[in-house]
């Protein structure tokens, strides 16, 4: 059954993997086998996490990309086909989160802000690898995964973050669209709906004892979530064992959007 998540061979991009989830979901790949190309705007935080991930012994690249822009985008896809000849998984986890302001505050640059990386973000990287992912379908090698990271804002409400949860929304959605327009070339397309989880975005929450105590204390496991806990859902969803495996929405979140 172990073959089943041998990621051998396999080529996957993971935008904002140089920390918190997406590093964990990187760690998770190229512990399988995979070459992993991580995707981030500080430098120097990819070339740490890189040398974290090649402990694995496999391929690594890291590049430093803005995700909000289509151009760079698009030739950092090329860029990885042109090296390793293929892309297999793309993981677009890159987002950010702006100051929590009530709804009547949020201006309209704050929520082209977010926007920009969230969801055109999502949508310019999912996109260039299914160019390439429907063009190896053509010649005979179907497949590929596609996993756009939102947030368990999506489906629940959070005063003063309007913003944010309408931008995670609009990646459920997005993704359910891309599932079905995709499926003929064999590519499966899933989001994944993290919860309270330790990340440098969450770094000033994590101080704060009032919301420890009044949000993270009704997760019913207990605890803040950490980037290794999405290390399986990568592998699974990169995995033979995910072929029929798209559409959906996949929370990892301890229970909190249950209790």
């Amino acid at each position: 059954m172990a073959s089943l998540f041998d990621l051998t061979g396999k080529v996957a991009l993971v935008t904002g993997g140089n920390n918190g989830i997406g590093l964990g979901m990187a760690d998770g790949l190229a512990a399988h086998g995979a070459t992993v190309v991580i995707w981030g705007t500080n430098g120097e935080r990819n070339a740490e996490a890189a040398e974290k991930l090649r402990a694995h012994g496999g391929e690594v690249r890291s590049a430093q990309i803005d995700v909000s822009d289509e151009a760079a985008v698009a030739k950092g896809v090329a860029d990885i086909i042109g090296e390793f000849g293929r892309l297999d998984q793309a993981i677009a986890n890159a987002g950010i989160s702006i100051s929590r302001k009530g709804l009547f505050d949020i201006s309209v640059e704050d929520f082209r802000q977010i926007e920009d990386v969230n969801i055109h973000g999502v949508l310019f990287t999912l996109r260039e690898a299914a160019r390439h992912m429907i063009e190896r379908h053509k010649s005979g090698d179907s497949g590929g995964s596609l996993v756009a990271i939102s947030s368990t804002s999506a489906i629940h409400g959070a005063a003063r973050n309007e913003h944010y949860a309408a931008t995670k929304g609009a990646v459920v959605a997005m993704a359910r669209a891309m599932a079905v327009e995709l499926a003929r070339y064999g590519i499966c397309v899933n989001s994944v709906l993290p919860g309270w989880t330790r990340s440098g975005m969450t770094a000033g929450l994590q101080e704060w004892d009032k919301f420890t105590d009044a949000v993270i204390g009704r997760v019913p496991t207990g605890d803040w979530l950490h980037g290794s806990d999405f290390a399986a859902i990568a592998v699974y969803l990169a995995s033979r064992g995910s072929r029929n495996h798209t559409g959906d929405t996949i929370v990892i979140d301890g229970g909190y959007t249950i209790y």
